[in-house]
């Protein structure tokens, strides 16, 4: 991974580039929940047929580049390839974590339609 200049004087917009990516989120979530998944479980596990093949390749060769996933092929026939989180991705569990507890919090006080007095 290379890091550009601008992203070494503001380590958030690291953090967004890493993480910008429609599904990238939730392969991480997946993988924090499960350990190791093959491919065809991680397909499954979205539910959700607007995720191509194309795109969760792609996602899941940025974030082994961006070292959060570790991808291990077997020399095996059916090929066989198992992908799990980093040391670097299970610390990123708890930034998930609390962005899911803001996400409830969100709910609970934002979006809830205003009171009538």
């Amino acid at each position: 991974m290379i890091v550009n200049e601008w992203e070494e004087g503001c380590p958030l917009l690291l953090t967004q580039r890493i993480i910008l990516g429609k599904w990238k989120l939730s392969i991480i979530w997946f993988l924090a929940r499960n350990k190791v998944m093959r491919y065809s479980e991680l397909k499954k596990a979205f539910d959700d047929s607007s995720l191509t093949q194309k795109m969760l390749t792609q996602h899941l060769k940025e974030l082994e580049e961006d070292k959060l996933v570790l991808r291990k092929s077997y020399n095996q026939v059916p090929p066989k390839v198992e992908y799990s989180l980093t040391e670097a991705g299970v610390d990123f569990i708890p930034v998930l974590d609390q962005m899911e507890k803001w996400g409830k919090d969100y709910i609970i006080n934002v979006k809830q339609p205003p009171s009538i007095i």
